[in-house]
């Protein structure tokens, strides 16, 4: 697993060359979801970040949250192949793959020009604030994790 600093432009370029080596028809290697749902899928935290499109938890859901996903998410550990993921994060329809692409490459490129100051203590819907270094492990480690599900 490889942690890029995705608030450097420079590895973040090494993200998006990484993601520009995927096409429609790339296949991964475990899991149910196709290229265009992994980029959808992707596009869930920033879209948490950027949008209303997602409710926050009730304050018990975050308390659980917070003790027993945080450390996992933004943690230095990898993620297992297969592992389950929260509902929001289910894509099971059909997307466009230049569509989603596309999504997910402006989030990248708006999330390195705002900033890693921008993200300093910032609100997590689910976890509250955090620090810049655990915005970007959580952003930087899910990314690699699903690139590397598709061989990029």
């Amino acid at each position: 697993m490889t942690i890029r600093n995705l608030f450097d432009e420079k590895e973040l370029q090494t993200t998006l060359d990484r993601i520009e080596k995927l096409t429609p028809s790339t296949t991964p290697q475990w899991g149910k979801m196709n290229v265009a749902q992994m980029l959808a899928h992707c596009s869930v935290a920033y879209e948490m970040v950027y949008t209303d499109k997602h409710p926050k938890p009730g304050f018990f859901g975050r308390i659980m949250m917070k003790l027993f996903v945080k450390n996992v998410v933004v943690g230095p550990k990898p993620y297992a192949k297969n592992n389950p993921t929260a509902p929001q994060f289910k894509i099971v329809d059909e997307r466009d793959f230049k569509a989603e692409k596309k999504r997910l490459v402006d989030y990248l490129k708006k999330t390195q020009t705002l900033g890693a100051s921008h993200f300093d203590g910032k609100e997590n819907l689910s976890f509250g604030p955090l620090s810049t270094k655990e915005w970007n492990m959580m952003f930087s480690k899910h990314l690699d994790h699903h690139l590397t599900q598709f061989g990029v």
